[in-house]
């Protein structure tokens, strides 16, 4: 694989994250093997595929991880209407950056070390995706800043992020409590109460010709 000015070289995608000191730990507490059967089989992926991008896309939410030079790490909650988080090529991931609470804490990090990573996660459907790359802001590019504003959405973009992907892996659904969206919910009991609705105005209809309602 070939190796960017910014990583040190990698044999396999999951060493952005399996470090010799967390191939020590796997070797002690005995998951080594099955994670060297990872490695050797590709198990984590480099280009984004279609149902990652999908998935991408989709989310209304991310936690974005970056670390200052010295490497104090800092996690910043993002949000926004579906599509967000918006996929220009199988390796790029962007997003507008509104105007928040002006710390400027992830600018700052990110000035200093472009290493970050996204994790996203679907209560729903209780699952997560972890992806690593490089961050780097945008902030002279308002065709761009534009192009990742959601029709609508009620928020002023400063500027872009733009996340080119190294790695990424699925993880297993386990622990992940299953919780649904405020709108989600909302709907699916309209949708009930309409039927409910329906079938109230059948029951009295037939009881006013006198015919039994059907099952």
């Amino acid at each position: 694989m070939n190796s960017s000015p910014d990583w040190p070289t990698r044999r396999y995608p999951s060493d952005v994250a399996f470090s010799p000191a967390v191939k020590a730990m796997q070797t002690r507490f005995g998951s080594r093997e099955l994670y060297g059967r990872v490695e050797r089989e590709h198990g984590w992926g480099v280009a984004l595929e279609p149902d990652i991008e999908a998935f991408v896309e989709a989310q209304i939410s991310a936690f974005l991880a970056t670390a200052s030079a010295d490497g104090q790490p800092y996690v910043q909650h993002r949000g926004g209407a579906p599509g967000f988080l918006r996929v220009l090529d199988d390796r790029t991931i962007a997003f507008a950056d509104f105007i928040g609470n002006q710390q400027y804490i992830t600018l700052g990090n990110l000035s200093e070390n472009p290493r970050a990573q996204l994790f996203l996660i679907d209560y729903a459907r209780r699952r997560r995706v972890k992806i690593w790359g490089r961050a780097r802001v945008v902030d002279d590019d308002p065709e761009l800043i534009d192009r990742l504003m959601a029709p609508g959405y009620k928020a002023r973009a400063e500027r872009a992020i733009v996340f080119t992907v190294d790695a990424w892996d699925l993880n297993c659904p386990q622990h992940i409590p299953q919780r649904f969206e405020a709108a989600d919910v909302k709907a699916a009991l309209d949708e009930r109460d309409a039927r409910i609705r329906e079938l109230e105005a059948e029951v009295a209809r037939l009881k006013a010709v006198g015919e039994p309602a059907s099952a």
